[in-house]
């Protein structure tokens, strides 16, 4: 990769930090720095990778293409931790704009200086796009038709689109340096939402998150049911844990995951009891929610047929409860401290 010189003035275009924690990601991470070096910003940039414990030849692969490029930067993240290793690279950033990328993203060319752009002129402290899930698999396009639908992922700005404005909180990120050190940068306790957590602190302390739909990032879903299920089940855990501790600051739609689990849950055991009795109104009535959620399956199911082909649609018959009941499940032990091992189940 060949370094050319910036060609932009410092106020237009400052310079940029990127900063990628990274924990075997073999099959994601060339294309992922490669989409760094690739972007059209005229201003100066870094990208600082922050190598975790990997045993997949992640860092090889890092290795060698910071030897071709000294704008690569890696640094060491012994524990893997994606916190810690944000925490690392904004520390040792050498610019004023932080820009958080994951291994799993593509930035497209522009991504860069429409942010930086958008930054400047709203005076946010913190800009992002919409995450665009891309499967190449069925079983991906499945999980990405769900992570882009309301009734998948529950259609927040980042996962569907929407009008600019001032948002939650942010894919990603665009960041002032000054900022994310005012507000004490990540919480390396939290393993999962701390995005979320952040940028709360930022708005707490009158700063403005901002959403524009000018932004799309390629995001490469989990390439099976076992990573899927793990990944939600650990991001429900958090999103409980973090529910519990910030009670004022969660939205409705938090709740949504773990009440429909409860619902089908206590519907069943409705109808167990219903047809064991011979009590047939209670048996009716306990699959009324069952009967409601299978049916939005089968539309779901349907329309991802139609769109991306008959497997993924079978797919999607198995992903969404997986999602839901994994999201659900996981919300409810962290929310009611049901897990005392908390770090531990639910990884970096």
């Amino acid at each position: 990769m060949s370094t050319p010189p910036p060609t932009g003035n410092a106020a237009e275009f400052p310079g940029v930090t990127y900063v990628m924690p990274v924990l075997n990601e073999v099959d994601h991470i060339e294309a992922a720095i490669r989409s760094l070096v690739e972007q059209d910003y005229e201003g100066e940039f870094e990208a600082i990778i922050a190598l975790g414990p990997s045993v997949d030849g992640t860092n090889d692969i890092v290795a060698r293409l910071a030897a071709a490029d000294a704008r690569i930067r890696p640094i060491e993240n012994p524990l893997g931790s994606t916190p810690g290793g944000l925490n690392a690279g904004i520390r040792a950033a050498n610019f004023d704009v932080v820009i958080r990328v994951d291994a799993h993203s593509v930035l497209p060319e522009h991504y860069t200086r429409v942010a930086v752009r958008t930054l400047l002129e709203t005076g946010a402290d913190n800009v992002g796009g919409v995450m665009k899930a891309v499967g190449e698999t069925s079983f991906e396009r499945a999980v990405a038709s769900a992570y882009g639908s309301r009734l998948g992922l529950g259609g927040t700005q980042h996962h569907v689109g929407g009008t600019a404005g001032p948002a939650e909180t942010a894919y990603l990120g665009t960041f002032r340096r000054e900022r994310l050190i005012e507000v004490g940068l990540f919480d390396e306790g939290i393993k999962r939402g701390q995005d979320w957590e952040l940028n709360r602190r930022l708005r707490a302390t009158g700063g403005t998150i901002w959403f524009t739909p000018e932004i799309e990032v390629v995001y490469r879903p989990r390439s099976s049911l076992r990573r899927l299920v793990r990944q939600f089940v650990a991001t429900g855990i958090w999103r409980g844990e973090l529910a519990r501790r910030f009670r004022s600051a969660n939205g409705l739609r938090y709740f949504v995951p773990p009440l429909a689990v409860l619902g089908i849950v206590l519907g069943a055991v409705l109808a167990i009891i219903g047809a064991a009795t011979g009590v047939w109104w209670l048996f009716g009535l306990g699959l009324v929610p069952i009967v409601l959620y299978a049916g939005l399956l089968l539309v779901a199911s349907t329309g991802v047929c139609i769109r991306e082909g008959a497997a993924a649609g079978a797919w999607t018959l198995v992903v969404l409860p997986c999602i839901h009941f994994g999201w659900g499940v996981g919300f409810l032990l962290g929310y009611l401290s049901l897990t005392n091992d908390i770090m531990e189940r639910t990884g970096r």
